[in-house]
């Protein structure tokens, strides 16, 4: 089943980013990082649709790197127990079947 929920996530950006285009970079980061990627909380996250806030940056102490606390929106596909799925088998073995 699909969801659309609110996340939060520290964001580290390096300081060759800072400058006009801070934000723009900022998001550029989180999409790379962040879509197609697994939780076990939240399920698979499909794509990120906005950002709702970017907080204060804090300045890690030695490497210059800021870090940004960024709330985003974003889909996310979390199959439930019993869930009935579709999909186009492509190998099966002794461990199962995989699509």
């Amino acid at each position: 089943m699909f969801f659309h929920i609110v996340l939060e996530r520290n964001m580290q950006l390096h300081p060759r980013h800072f400058g006009r285009d801070l934000r723009e970079k900022l998001v550029s980061k989180l999409m790379k990082d962040v879509e197609g990627t697994c939780s076990g909380r939240h399920g698979f996250i499909v794509a990120i649709t906005g950002i709702e806030s970017v907080g204060k940056g804090l300045i890690r102490d030695g490497t210059g790197f800021v870090t940004f606390p960024v709330k985003y929106q974003c889909v996310v596909f979390r199959p439930f127990k019993g869930e009935i799925l579709e999909a186009v088998v492509t190998m099966v073995n002794k461990m199962g079947f995989f699509c």
